[in-house]
């Protein structure tokens, strides 16, 4: 079993998110919520995660839109931490990191099965001619054949061309009145997992660019990730706005989503 410990990395990007900025500023946000002293370290299973995290602090990177520089120093910093034997949680920044960080880990792992959870696909094709776009990660990630599965939890605005795009890579999409429908237990090889904070409803977490009602709940959301079975390979949660939180509610919820899913990465070693 190995006893290194679990990376966690800020990736400071949203050049390429739509309809607003603001969450080049999650990872400070949701690293302050984790070592808030109005909690404290301890898991739902009542083990001590928060000092098995080796922050690396946050990438440097240009934020441009579209940049290929940026995907690629992100591709590089999270293939160094997987040839080092690392788990990695990352924190954004828009849901375009998703993609650089699936390059290298499914570069060592080619039955790779990732779990998304979120209101929208991600699969454009590209959204305003900006193929590595927030709404295109896992299309371009489908293209470069870096995972063998794709399962997306929580989907509720999928358009036209997104469902199209979903059938002609076999992905499974399950909505909110669906998620019990969703059996982890059918799950096969090493699992990525990604959250995007809008998958959960507005109630819960206000702090989004992208609000849309009808969402999980953060119980339904713990219990998605109690459920993966192993291994937990890495994981990212993004689209944290800070701009738009409120309370520094959501970023609270994204520290306590950021130690459940290390617990269960430690607990599935």
């Amino acid at each position: 079993m190995s006893t290194e410990p679990i990376s966690l990395l800020g990736i400071p990007l949203d050049a390429n998110s739509s309809f607003m900025f603001g969450c080049a500023g999650g990872p400070a946000a949701i690293r302050a919520a984790l070592h808030s002293t109005s909690g404290n370290d301890a898991t739902e299973a009542s083990v001590n995660v928060t000092p098995q995290l080796d922050d690396l602090g946050d990438l440097g990177i240009t934020n441009e839109p579209g940049s290929r520089g940026d995907a690629d120093v992100i591709t590089t910093a999270v293939r160094a931490q997987v040839a080092a034997g690392r788990q990695i949680i990352s924190l954004g920044g828009d849901h375009s990191v998703t993609f650089p960080i699936l390059r290298a880990i499914g570069e060592v792992h080619d039955d790779l099965t990732v779990v998304h959870i979120d209101a929208h696909p991600d699969i454009y094709d590209d959204l305003d001619g900006n193929p590595l776009s927030h709404a295109s990660p896992f299309a371009r990630a489908l293209e470069a054949g870096c995972m063998t599965t794709l399962v997306q939890l929580g989907i509720r605005t999928a358009t036209r061309h997104q469902v199209e795009q979903g059938e002609r890579w076999d992905v499974t999409m399950v909505s909110p009145r669906q998620l019990a429908s969703f059996d982890p237990s059918a799950l096969t090889g090493p699992i990525y997992l990604s959250i995007d904070l809008d998958g959960l409803d507005p109630s819960c977490a206000p702090g989004v660019s992208h609000h849309e009602p009808g969402g999980l709940t953060v119980r339904e959301v713990l219990d998605v990730i109690d459920s993966l079975p192993g291994p937990l390979v890495g994981a990212d949660v993004v689209e944290l706005n800070p701009t738009r939180d409120v309370v520094d509610m959501t970023a609270m919820v994204a520290a306590k989503l950021v130690k459940e899913i290390a617990g269960a990465m430690l607990a599935r070693r």
